[in-house]
């Protein structure tokens, strides 16, 4: 029986998964108004009481998947994101409130985030089901956000340590810059959660190449999720076309064609997927090719201010795969 929920049956233990494996629970949110803030947070934790039955050890959720609680305020776009932005605390708070209850690590897609007078930012949160919090705020801001929204972007990596395995956060437009996966993946990244927001398949293809390549060249995997669906009340996601996954890298112990899971064009479902970390060590070192040893650093090399990234903390690539290459 569930510790909280007695009432729901465990359909499986997180024990039985394989050594080695970490369960991802991706959501493929569907934009629709919510009457409240409150029925906004119980869809949620109903959602992530049904990934803790499913052992899951890790939920992500989409890019601005809060948006649709716009329709409560008034006023100009801009003013109704200060208004959701001035949530965040509490929206926080209330996530990692679940994580801990669920025993579940969150990744709690992005939303907006005032900041003193008038500063708005793009900001995800890492909730682990230890009660910590981690705060990741879109580097790469597009030029909607920067132009319409005047939000600020933010300047520190997004790499961080769990209870199972090191991951990496990019929101949407992130992830389509490769310098900065691979940046994440000189830190130990293994796997790399993208919330991402589209409201064409122009967008949505862009986001899915990139976060393949990003798989395939950093030796991870890589987990997207995005709203689906139409929602006139909100200009900002409008339409919303997404196609959420998990991809692999390429070589024979992964699928064919780097997709380990992949939902159907804008319907509202979820994934639950086992991934196997081992199988990256073993990638690194004995794989077909192998990306990350196989760099040419006699001639190229890429530097990342160091004023830029506190969550790095001097961290050794051989820490996870091994002496430096």
């Amino acid at each position: 029986m569930h510790p909280h929920y007695p009432f729901v049956q465990e359909m499986r233990n997180a024990s039985e998964l394989k050594p080695g494996e970490v369960r991802l629970g991706v959501v493929q949110w569907l934009v629709k108004p919510f009457s409240s803030v409150e029925a906004f947070l119980t869809k949620v934790e109903q959602q992530v009481q049904s990934f803790a039955n499913y052992g899951v050890d890790f939920v992500l959720y989409p890019e601005y998947f809060s948006l649709p609680l716009l329709t409560l305020f008034k006023g100009e776009e801009r003013e109704r994101l200060l208004e959701l932005g001035s949530l965040a605390d509490r929206l926080e708070a209330t996530f990692a409130e679940m994580a801990q209850t669920h025993q579940v690590n969150i990744i709690a897609g992005s939303m907006p985030s005032t900041h003193g007078d008038g500063e708005l930012r793009n900001v995800s949160f890492l909730c682990r089901r230890n009660g910590s919090v981690e705060r990741y705020y879109k580097i790469h801001l597009t030029p909607h956000e920067r132009n319409a929204w005047h939000m600020t972007p933010g300047n520190e990596m997004g790499v961080y340590d769990t209870d199972c395995g090191r991951i990496g956060i990019q929101t949407c437009y992130d992830v389509e810059f490769p310098e900065l996966g691979r940046l994440y993946a000189e830190q130990g990244m293994q796997i790399l959660f993208v919330p991402f927001s589209t409201d064409s398949q122009e967008g949505f293809y862009r986001v899915r190449h990139c976060a393949v390549a990003r798989a395939i060249e950093n030796e991870c995997y890589v987990a997207i999720a995005g709203c689906v669906g139409y929602l006139p009340e909100v200009g900002a996601v409008e339409f919303q076309y997404g196609e959420s996954a998990v991809f692999t890298p390429s070589d024979y112990a992964f699928p064919t064609g780097s997709i380990k899971s992949i939902l159907p064009a804008n319907v509202e479902s979820i994934i639950v997927s086992d991934i196997n970390l081992e199988l990256l060590s073993q990638l690194h070192h004995h794989g077909s090719v192998r990306n990350l040893k196989d760099r040419r650093k006699d001639l190229y090399q890429l530097k990342l201010h160091s004023n830029h990234s506190p969550n790095a903390h001097e961290y050794q690539h051989h820490h996870l795969l091994g002496p430096a290459d």
